[in-house]
């Protein structure tokens, strides 16, 4: 029995490590647009709108107002 939760702690730290990797990598390159001055503008319209969007459709799809 002191396997199975030694293997359960072992994927819960993987699944961990594994999220965080992906945030990490993602807004490096998002943190790395906004430093270039002439990108900020165009980078900080796209997020905005993107955001925008999944938020709209996912008041569509749960119904809230």
């Amino acid at each position: 029995m002191n396997k199975f939760w030694y293997n359960i702690n072992k994927f819960l730290r993987f699944i961990i490590s594994v999220i965080a990797g992906f945030f990490l990598t993602t807004f490096y390159t998002i943190f790395e647009l906004l430093k270039q001055k002439n990108k900020r503008l165009t980078t900080s319209i796209i997020i905005i709108t993107f955001i925008g969007f999944i938020t709209i459709i996912l008041r569509q799809i749960l119904g809230v107002r």
